[in-house]
């Protein structure tokens, strides 16, 4: 017993050297990536375990009964105006505007021929869509009951499928467009207007009362992480192939 005890720790100890030793081979885009997957998959694992323990909930109603009248819990605070908007806002997360979106998308990249990115967008995309779902059901949790919900809903409460999958497809394709731009000023713009929206369309499902906001914070880091993750693939995929065209090309050069 002691033996397989002894081959066991060896065994782990070293994969657990290779596996230092793959991370510190890699480029430092991909070091990042795994380094912000990490800290969203804690963060993430953090906000469910107050969440299920109810630690939240102090918290949540507060933020909740803030935005709305005091007098009338029915009606939020700000003119009719903001109403509007949030409902309009919103929808820029929801699954038939996302759909709609990463289809049109995936299409003109396929015709363009960057079948390769054209895949790696469905992927993203639907991989957080497939996440999200299954996190929904595995948590079951209710919608709030703290305020009459001004607008409709067909899932579980947590975590935030609007705030997750816009994170994702924003993130997604803000990183996209930012890689192919020659300015650093206009890269760090592009982001910011990809988690500018990320963030409107999660504030707008607790401005609307069908969110705490711990399922948006929990959708916001776990679509972060996600859309970390998939970049961090693709990139390093793309590293790969280089390397092996690049020795594939070697031999040839030589010989000429």
């Amino acid at each position: 017993m002691a033996k397989r005890l002894q081959r066991a720790f060896v065994r782990t100890w070293r994969a657990g050297v290779h596996g230092v030793r793959w991370l510190f081979r890699q480029e430092a885009g991909v070091l990042i990536a795994a380094a912000v997957v990490a800290a969203m998959f804690w963060a993430f694992a953090e906000i469910a375990d107050e969440v299920l323990e109810g630690e939240t909930d102090t918290f949540d109603r507060r933020v909740l009964l803030a935005l709305r009248s005091g007098a009338d819990p029915s009606r939020p605070i700000g003119p009719g105006w903001l109403v509007v908007a949030a409902e309009e806002l919103t929808a820029l997360g929801s699954a038939s505007v996302l759909t709609l979106l990463t289809a049109a998308v995936v299409g003109g990249l396929w015709l363009r021929g960057t079948r390769r990115t054209a895949l790696f967008v469905f992927i993203a995309v639907a991989g957080g869509s497939l996440v999200s779902t299954g996190l929904k059901l595995a948590f079951g949790q209710e919608r709030p009951d703290v305020v009459p919900h001004l607008t409709h809903f067909a899932t579980p409460s947590f975590p935030s499928g609007h705030a997750m999958l816009a994170t994702v497809a924003y993130l997604t394709l803000g990183a996209l467009v930012a890689e192919i731009q020659p300015r650093v000023r206009l890269r760090v713009y592009i982001i910011g207007v990809a988690v500018t929206t990320a963030v409107l369309v999660g504030a707008t499902r607790v401005y609307l009362g069908v969110h705490t906001p711990s399922d948006v914070a929990a959708g916001w880091v776990g679509g972060a992480g996600w859309a970390a993750g998939c970049w961090g693939a693709a990139r390093w995929l793309r590293l790969r192939r280089l390397a092996r065209s690049e020795s594939g090309a070697t031999p040839g050069a030589s010989g000429a």
